[in-house]
């Protein structure tokens, strides 16, 4: 709520505080002025509470038809006169309207005997975290921490000493926050996406460099066979980083499903290598076997849970 309007207004009309509780009748001309104040105010107010009810007479009229059409939608009146015909010329006894401008008016005449229950609900939960506070281990043994704000504000006397009134709560400072930055325009914003593009490139162009060096020393020493293997790990490894990462974070869910079946293709391969005869092929197969299964389970854990998502429980 951006502005809060508490309108207690009394009808000077009707009561004052003259002979018999009542004052002389107030001129026309005030009660124009209190309306064109509240006129005034009504485009810019939330919520409107009336209170102006006279014990055996008519309630006043304070909040017109024209003010409430003024409000802005969504604004809420409280009108505790609505047994007597509301201080608003809307209300509805024991009703709640919403206007054609979606102003809310609740009119119920029994808001007095709600309060208890909402009453009685804050009470407890006070003296709830009360308790909480005195038995912080849970075993009824109370812990009176006279450092404690709420405990030595609630406490009168203690070690045969009167302590009331509490001294003044310990209210922590709040820092000052600091100034917004302005608002980044269109061209600037074109110029970060155009460096951050050119940075990614220089990236990817780096790490082509070195993929290359690292190749390269790799085909000094390493025979023909192996080296046919590692060029073509080091593309797939390229394309599928590639491939995902140029994905939409909103697809990566059915992706991971939709990559099972490459990591069976993955685990079969695996196999495939394990009876090799080189010690390293068989670690590196086994690690992959590893690696893939761990990615078939996931996936289709994901994808249970995903499709559990559309299912009627």
């Amino acid at each position: 709520m951006s502005r809060w309007a508490l309108n207690s207004c009394l009808d000077f009309e009707e009561s004052g505080s003259g002979e018999g509780g009542y004052a002389a009748p107030s001129s026309p001309e005030f009660r124009e002025k209190q309306l064109e104040l509240f006129r005034q105010q009504a485009p810019d107010v939330d919520i409107v509470i009336t209170t102006a009810l006279i014990p055996g007479r008519d309630a006043p009229k304070l909040w017109l038809e024209d003010m409430v059409e003024a409000m802005k939608p969504g604004s809420v009146i409280v009108d505790l006169a609505a047994e007597r015909g509301g201080n608003c010329d809307l209300t509805k006894a024991d009703e709640k309207i919403e206007t054609a401008n979606g102003v809310t008016i609740i009119g119920y005449t029994d808001l007095a005997s709600r309060m208890a229950t909402q009453s009685s609900t804050l009470y407890a939960t006070n003296i709830r975290h009360m308790m909480t506070d005195l038995t912080p281990e849970k075993d009824g043994q109370i812990v009176h921490d006279m450092e404690d704000d709420v405990i030595r504000g609630a406490t009168v006397a203690h070690a045969h000493e009167i302590t009331f009134p509490p001294p003044p709560p310990k209210i922590q400072a709040i820092a000052k926050q600091a100034p917004r930055a302005p608002e980044p325009t269109k061209e600037e914003i074109a110029a970060k996406e155009a460096a951050d593009m050119r940075r990614a490139g220089l990236q990817e162009l780096a790490m082509l460099v070195v993929g290359g060096l690292v190749m390269m020393v790799i085909g000094l020493y390493a025979p023909a066979s192996f080296m046919q293997h590692m060029i073509v790990f080091a593309l797939a490894c390229f394309v599928g980083f590639q491939v995902i990462w140029n994905v939409s974070h909103a697809l990566h869910t059915p992706l991971m499903a939709i990559t099972n079946a490459i990591s069976g293709i993955i685990i079969l391969g695996a196999l495939l290598q394990i009876g090799s005869s080189s010690w390293l092929v068989i670690i590196l197969a086994a690690i992959s076997v590893f690696i893939a299964t761990i990615n078939i389970v996931g996936g289709f854990m994901v994808t249970r849970r995903m499709l559990a998502m559309f299912q009627k429980s």
